[in-house]
């Protein structure tokens, strides 16, 4: 018995039986198939989408070591360490012990999550078992990037806050050529540099970077590209590591850690490193709107352009400052360059009477920052373009 349908997706007359073709060949999800969506997505930078494939494929074919190792991957990669090293343990001990990368790639989760003496136990491990395998290289490069970690007791532990701020001074007192000389003749120093820049605070380890950068000398080098090379170093360090190698040898190349593996990156393609946004900088931005609230100059656009100012002003010029000793002059040359930008008519002694500071120092502030910003050509250009504007609407 045969009858007809009609629908919108299908034309009137189409015949439908009631018995299915034997020719129609049934389409299943196997374990293949959702491995394949999940290496897609995964491919995609879809992480939500692939990790649900990557589950489904272990739930269809649990036995297979290849569906939890892909799975194991993807959570490394959106961090989830503790959860991917569990898999990963348990395909080893459990279902492939010839799959030795898992110790390797446990290695780095344990590293990222600062436990560097399993991270050296399990890199142990892999070139125990596989001393020819894929990833040997690079496990005796992290192997090599970890080893002053245990050159003594005094070593396996952070300065404290003394000790970080005494080496930040001796760093930052020291002159290029002075640092080079002890740098290239006194080990005890080597290794005392060495320990703040993995052991010490951020602003101590970006001082010895830069400190490096300026020297120049092929050891001062060989520890920056040390130092982008270490998969466990704070990312934006990295940047500054890798920004002071660019400076030396712009069309050089440099290897860094990712995705399991080392790769050598053009430094050419390296962008600027942003700044770490210091406390005395936030206070500059909010004195300046401290006084701008007593104006009646200003709507809150105006806040917004004023920040603006600032913070492009010290990304142009980062590493190298500001340097804030006075608040309350930097605020004055920043409200200054804002007036300047709008054409707002306050002066610079105006200014300078209400934040208590002399005119000439507003006008060494203003002037430092439109060096750099060029405030008055762009306040200029802006006019015009309004001018203009107007123009064509009076037409």
């Amino acid at each position: 018995m045969v009858k007809q349908v009609g629908r919108a997706d299908r034309p009137k007359g189409m015949i439908k039986t009631e018995q299915r073709s034997l020719k129609v060949i049934p389409f299943t999800r196997d374990a293949p198939y959702y491995a394949r969506k999940g290496a897609y997505y995964s491919q995609k930078n879809k992480p939500s989408k692939a990790l649900l494939y990557l589950q489904k494929a272990v739930e269809a074919e649990p036995e297979d070591p290849l569906n939890h190792y892909n799975l194991a991957c993807l959570l490394s990669k959106i961090n989830h360490l503790k959860e991917a090293n569990c898999i990963f343990d348990h395909i080893v001990r459990n279902l492939d012990a010839q799959l030795t990368e898992c110790y390797f790639f446990m290695a780095v989760n344990h590293g990222l999550m600062e436990d560097l003496a399993e991270a050296k136990r399990l890199l142990l491990k892999y070139l125990e078992t596989s001393p020819e395998g894929d990833m040997a290289e690079e496990a005796e490069d992290l192997l090599l990037a970890m080893e002053d970690e245990d050159d003594g007791e005094a070593y396996n532990h952070g300065p404290n806050a003394v000790e970080n701020e005494a080496l930040l001074k001796l760093v930052d007192d020291l002159g290029r050529a002075q640092f080079k000389g002890i740098l290239l003749e006194e080990k005890g120093f080597q290794q005392t540099l060495r320990w703040g820049l993995y052991q010490g605070g951020d602003l101590l380890k970006e001082a010895i970077l830069l400190l490096y950068g300026e020297t120049g000398c092929q050891a001062a080098r060989r520890s920056l590209a040390e130092f982008a090379a270490n998969p466990w170093v704070n990312e934006r360090l990295r940047q500054v590591a890798l920004h002071e190698l660019k400076k030396a040898n712009p069309n050089g190349t440099c290897r860094i850690y990712s995705d399991g593996r080392f790769h050598e990156i053009k430094l050419s393609d390296c962008p600027p490193p942003a700044p770490i946004w210091e406390g005395k900088w936030q206070q500059v931005l909010e004195c300046t709107f401290a006084n701008m609230r007593r104006s009646s100059y200003y709507s809150d656009e105006f806040y917004d352009d004023a920040e603006a100012i600032w913070l492009d002003f010290i990304n142009r010029i980062y590493p190298q400052g500001p340097k804030v000793k006075m608040l309350q002059t930097w605020a004055a040359g920043l409200e200054y360059c804002l007036a300047r930008f709008h054409f707002l008519g306050l002066t610079q002694r105006e200014l300078a009477a209400a934040y208590g500071v002399s005119a000439s120092s507003v006008r060494r502030k203003f002037n430092e920052i439109n060096s750099v910003l060029q405030i008055d050509r762009k306040a200029y250009h802006n006019m015009l373009a309004l001018l203009s504007d107007r123009g064509k609407e009076q037409l």
